[in-house]
């Protein structure tokens, strides 16, 4: 168990509903905050706090094993008249949404894979980030620039990318992309 980070539990992926995720016990686990930066860009989608009825992450979470995982879903499975019933079939499932979800899932794989924690190598005040290209300070701030800050301020060897992007509430690509940067031009470093 030690080994295990995280996990997903998936059930009714390919219906219509919007996509819905459960979060671990804790609800603080990396798994917790990829998905919700993945899903929390997408309109309508539906972030639902723990609550100790549903499927396996039950199981998965409780304190014996008290494992980080989540619940992924389009339509919880007890959220349709005809769950566990004889009306239950495969008409409810359908390509398109069945390649969103696939689609989602990819991008919270690619999250959690590229997360890493960074340590500012100038911490002492703010680099010159216009000389290097990397800030026009035209007032106002474009996001990607905001990320530049974000990422330049929490990078103290404590706080990961996915920290930095749930804490500012921009996009993990755009966090990913200015620590890249940012580390192209030695202002970070990644920490092992």
């Amino acid at each position: 168990m030690k080994r295990v980070s995280h996990g997903l539990v998936l059930s009714c992926l390919g219906d219509a509903g919007p996509l819905t995720y459960k979060r671990s016990r804790g609800g603080t686990a990396g798994i917790d905050l990829a998905v919700a930066n993945v899903l929390g860009r997408g309109k309508g989608n539906r972030i639902l706090d723990w609550f100790p009825y549903g499927g396996d992450e039950r199981q998965f979470c409780s304190p014996g094993f008290d494992l980080p995982f989540g619940a992924f879903s389009r339509t919880p499975a007890d959220q349709f008249p005809e769950y566990h019933s004889s009306a239950d079939n495969l008409d409810f499932v359908r390509p398109k949404y069945l390649g969103d979800s696939f689609a989602a899932l990819i991008e919270v794989i690619d999250v959690l894979e590229s997360d890493g924690t960074y340590t500012n190598l100038r911490p002492y005040g703010e680099p010159q980030l216009g000389r290097r290209g990397l800030y026009r300070g035209l007032g106002g701030g474009s996001s990607e620039e905001m990320a530049l800050l974000w990422v330049l301020s929490l990078s103290d060897g404590t706080n990961s990318l996915l920290d930095i992007a749930d804490r500012s509430g921009l996009g993990f690509a755009e966090i990913r992309n200015a620590a890249e940067q940012l580390e192209a031009h030695d202002l970070l470093g990644r920490d092992q």
